[in-house]
C-alpha cells in the first residue's frame, strides 16, 4: 500500500466513523463517551493526514518534464441515478516519479445522517478524493463505463501550478466543499482548476448552441421517464433559461467537448490547443440490448388516474352522492407534494427550484381543505375552497403555453383531475348533493 493508498482510506474512514459511532451508542453515559472517542480519533486522523501531505508535497515538490496531466471522462451509465450524467477528473502522471494518481471531486456518503433532507434542502457535502489511477479506473472497467482521456497541452509552469493547487485543494480543511448540481460539481471543480493554473487564458471555440439546463438533463434521463417526471415537477423556471457556452460545461460530455476545441493563449500572444491528444482508455461496453417500450410511463399512469377519478365522479353524479375519500385521498397527495415544492421553493438553497409554477396546483393548503372534506359541518367553507381552485387551474389549463417554464405534460391530466373535483364540489353545492 502506497501514501496515497493510505491517505484515501484514511478520508474514507473520517466519513464512515461519523455513521457508525451515532448507531453503536445506546445509553446516555455510553454515547458521550463514544462521542468523545470519535472526535479524538478523528482529530488525530486529521493531524497524520495534514503530517502526512508535508511529506508526500516535499517528495513530489514539482513535477519533471515528463510528467503530464489530463482530463479523464467518464460516459454516462443506466447503472445508478447518479451515473446518467456521467463524470470528470483530473490525472496527474509523472513515469519519472513514478506517480500515477486521479484526483476525484465526486466523492459523497450517502450513510451520513440526514443525507436526503441536507441533499433536498441543498446542503449536500461532496469532496476531493485521492485516487491510484489503477484503483479509479477499475471501478469503470468492471462497471462497463466507455473513459476517454484527453492529454493536456500544459507547460511545466502550468503542470506544477495544477499540481500545488490540487494538494492543497487535498487537505483535510480544503477537500470538502458544498455541491451544486448546475454550477459547482465534478466536472465545474476540474474545469476552474485547469483553467486556474493557466492564468484563465483558456479560450471555448467550440461551436455554441442555445439550450437550456432542463432540455440537457432531460435528454439525459430520456431513458428514465420517472426521473425525467420527478426533475420537471421539482425543478423551477431558473432551470428554462439559456445556458451560456460556459455554463454547458457542468455537464462533463460538454466539458470534454470544450477542451477538444479550446485553445490557449500564451503570454506573448501565441495561440495553442489545449488538448494535444485524446484516446479512448476503457471501450465500455456495448449496450445491444434493445430499449424496452415502458407502458407505466408518468403519462399514462397520470391519464389512467384522470380516467378513474371520471368515471368515479360520473358515477357520484349519477348516484347523487358524494364520496368525500376520494377528495381526501386526492388533495392529500397533492398537499403532500405540495409540501415539498414549497419546502424547495422558499427553504432549499438549490439556485433552480424557485420560482416553480408547480406551487399553482400543488400546494400545503391542500391538507388543510382535506379537513374541510372530511366534516360535514365545513361544507359550507369547501364549496369556496372548491370555487377558488377550480378557478385557478382552470386558468392554468387555459394558459398552460403562455406559462414561462416547461411543464410536463404527464403534470395535465393531474391538473384536470384536481379541476373535475373542485368543479364537482361546485356542482354538488348548486344541486344540494350531500
Amino acid at each position: 500500500m502506497n501514501l496515497f493508498s493510505f491517505l484515501y482510506l484514511c478520508s474514507q474512514y473520517l466519513n464512515h466513523s461519523d455513521s457508525t459511532q451515532e448507531q453503536s451508542c445506546g445509553r446516555e453515559k455510553e454515547c458521550t463517551k463514544k462521542k468523545v472517542e470519535k472526535m479524538m480519533r478523528k482529530g488525530l486522523l486529521l493531524f497524520l493526514l495534514s503530517i502526512l501531505l508535508m511529506p508526500l508535497y516535499a517528495q513530489y515538490g514539482s513535477l519533471t518534464d515528463k510528467a503530464q496531466v489530463s482530463l479523464l471522462t467518464v460516459a454516462p451509465s443506466e447503472d445508478e441515478v447518479y451515473t446518467i450524467y456521467g463524470h470528470s477528473a483530473i490525472r496527474i502522471q509523472d513515469p519519472t516519479q513514478k506517480l500515477d494518481i486521479v484526483f476525484n471531486y465526486g466523492i459523497f456518503d450517502f450513510s451520513k445522517p440526514h443525507f436526503i433532507y441536507h441533499f433536498t434542502k441543498g446542503e449536500t457535502d461532496y469532496q476531493l478524493g485521492i485516487n491510484r489511477f489503477n484503483d479509479f479506473i477499475i471501478e469503470y472497467e468492471l462497471r462497463g463505463s466507455k473513459v476517454t482521456e484527453q492529454i493536456l497541452n500544459l507547460d511545466s509552469i502550468e503542470k506544477n501550478n495544477l499540481w500545488k493547487a490540487l494538494m492543497i485543494n487535498a487537505l483535510p480543511k480544503n477537500r470538502v466543499y458544498r455541491y451544486n448540481f448546475f454550477f459547482d460539481n465534478c466536472a465545474t471543480r476540474p474545469e476552474i482548476m485547469i483553467e486556474r493554473c493557466t492564468g484563465n487564458r483558456i479560450h471555448y471555440r467550440n461551436p455554441y448552441s442555445p439550450e437550456s439546463f432542463r432540455k440537457v438533463i432531460n435528454e439525459c434521463s430520456h431513458h428514465k421517464p420517472w426521473l425525467t417526471f420527478g426533475c420537471d415537477l421539482v425543478l423551477g423556471a431558473p432551470t428554462d433559461r439559456n445556458m451560456t457556452a460556459h455554463e454547458k460545461n457542468f455537464l462533463p460530455s460538454f466539458l470534454e467537448k470544450a477542451f477538444a476545441e479550446a485553445i490557449v493563449t500564451g503570454h506573448n500572444g501565441t495561440e495553442k490547443k489545449l488538448v494535444a491528444s485524446a484516446h479512448t482508455l476503457i471501450q465500455g461496453v456495448a449496450n445491444d440490448t434493445p430499449v424496452k417500450i415502458e407502458l407505466l410511463t408518468p403519462l399514462f399512469c397520470c391519464w389512467a388516474l384522470f380516467i378513474f377519478v371520471v368515471l368515479l365522479t360520473l358515477w357520484e353524479a349519477f348516484r347523487k352522492t358524494y364520496w368525500s375519500i376520494i377528495d381526501c385521498l386526492l388533495f392529500s397527495v397533492a398537499g403532500l407534494s405540495g409540501c415539498i415544492i414549497f419546502f424547495l421553493c422558499f427553504i432549499s438553497t438549490h439556485p433552480c427550484v424557485w420560482p416553480n409554477w408547480q406551487i399553482v396546483w400543488l400546494h400545503p393548503l391542500h391538507l388543510m381543505a382535506v379537513l374541510l372534506f372530511a366534516i360535514k359541518k365545513y361544507r359550507n367553507a369547501a364549496y369556496y375552497y372548491h370555487f377558488i381552485n377550480f378557478a385557478v387551474l382552470l386558468l392554468m389549463l387555459i394558459g398552460w403555453h403562455f406559462i414561462p417554464q416547461h411543464l410536463n405534460t404527464a403534470f395535465i391530466p393531474l391538473v384536470m383531475s384536481l379541476c373535475l373535483r373542485s368543479g364537482y364540489g361546485i356542482y354538488r353545492k348548486i344541486w344540494n348533493i350531500e
